[in-house]
């Protein structure tokens, strides 16, 4: 089964399935009794039930599960990272390779789209109780779709101007284009959910508005704070952290300028992302470095081989030193892990990926939080503030999408058990 690469800023890297390879694939599943690749998703997409859909021909069954079991099953199927949970739990690996899941979650959803399905609907009798849901990033959406088609008002508050946080903003549109991101917004729109957006809580409206206009309140903001290395020269004009060159980069629609020369600075697949953004954005040389060895990386090998392919080079076991440059970064100088060796590259961009922080939560509410700056919750995803819950990036610190997903689904259940009690007292 051949995968097209393809190069230019806003194609998607990898083709997707047609039907008939669909089939071929889906028919290679071993339609185990126990599913143990149901049981490794996070959010509980249950792939070994739309994978037997879709071998008996049922797109629309597919489709249905899909949606049923992750609003975001578009995305998910771009970004999850498969390898380290459902297929690599797939039976078929012991016999030769797992079946290719992600991909087949894209063909259902692909068809659900084509076919102009509509899967969720909220009930027409409406429940009392409002809910707001601050950020609309992948934890925001679940919540938020969850609540809705339990009869819910639920409205999302954005800082920015359009809705979807690290989808739509923070992954190169190479691994998720914006049209994909659109449909699963737009999926949850469907449900009633409202969004108010140019909206910062804590800025342009108070946690206290929102708690005198709802009775109950998610959290779901994102890890948007820059982060860069406390070494010389990283206040230098060309030096950015990924999360912001991202950002400037979608929201180019692919006009940004990386510059000629740009180095990326990490090993994760936000690295990868920030990487890729710049060949395609044009830049001639693109250069990754990182601290340890590619085996210790925490980004997918599919991630660092699509790099490869674009003639992205990967110098492992130096780490950045210093910033040199006068007006703006002009070299970079890196220290090998082996404390003998030294490097220094001309570069006309420096990208930090080694991590994103929380904005200051504690201005937003008396939270409890941990040494990261993160939101202390209980079992229950509830915070130290009665009626706030909270979930996704801000809590759990930068994980997978999917978990992102996973929190915000459990979360509103425990609103919904929460709201419950509100009614009876």
């Amino acid at each position: 089964m051949s995968k097209v690469i393809k190069s230019t800023y806003v194609s998607e890297a990898v083709d997707g399935f047609t039907p008939r390879t669909a089939m071929e694939e889906a028919s290679r599943c071993l339609l185990c009794h126990d599913a143990p690749c149901s049981k490794s998703c996070p959010a509980g997409t249950d792939p070994a039930k739309f994978i037997r859909s879709i071998r008996f021909r049922n797109v629309k069954g597919a489709a249905e599960t899909i949606r049923e079991n992750n609003v975001l099953g578009g995305s998910c199927a771009r970004v999850c990272p498969y390898d380290r949970l459902c297929e690599e739990a797939c039976s078929r690996c012991g016999i030769d390779r797992p079946i290719e899941i992600g991909r087949l979650q894209r063909y259902a959803v692909e068809q659900e789209e084509a076919l102009n399905m509509t899967v969720l609907k909220a009930p027409q009798e409406k429940k009392d109780a409002k809910v707001a849901c601050v950020g609309s990033g992948p934890a925001s959406l679940a919540c938020a779709a969850k609540l809705a088609m339990e009869g819910y008002e639920v409205t999302i508050y954005e800082a920015e101007e359009k809705a979807g946080g690290v989808l739509t903003y923070g992954i190169t549109p190479a691994r998720l284009p914006q049209h994909v991101v659109d449909h699963d917004i737009e999926t949850v729109k469907n449900l009633g959910v409202k969004f108010v957006f140019n909206t910062k809580v804590g800025k342009d409206i108070s946690i206290e508005k929102l708690q005198e206009e709802n009775a109950a309140i998610f959290i779901g903001a994102g890890l948007w704070l820059e982060k860069l290395p406390e070494i010389p020269g990283a206040e230098l004009p060309g030096v950015m952290a990924a999360a912001d060159f991202l950002k400037k980069a979608r929201k180019s629609e692919g006009t940004y300028n990386p510059g000629r020369r740009v180095i990326v600075i990490g090993g994760g697949n936000v690295a990868m992302d920030s990487a890729v953004s710049a060949k395609l954005l044009g830049a001639e040389k693109v250069d990754i470095y990182y601290r340890r060895t590619i085996e210790e990386a925490p980004a997918d090998m599919a991630e660092f081989q699509y790099a490869l392919s674009l003639g992205i080079s990967i110098t492992t076991n130096f780490a950045p030193a210093e910033v040199l440059g006068t007006d703006k970064v002009e070299a970079m100088r890196f220290k090998g892990r082996d404390g003998e060796s030294e490097a220094k590259v001309a570069v006309d961009t420096v990208v930090f990926a080694i991590g994103q922080g929380a904005e200051d939560m504690a201005s937003v509410a008396p939270f409890a939080l941990n040494e990261k700056g993160l939101i202390v919750v209980d079992d229950g995803f509830k915070t130290s503030v009665d009626g706030i819950f909270a979930g996704g990036d801000v809590v759990l610190g930068g994980k997978t999408v999917v978990e992102a997903v996973a929190s915000g689904k459990a979360a509103a259940a425990e609103m919904m058990n929460y709201l419950a009690q509100k009614e009876v007292n």
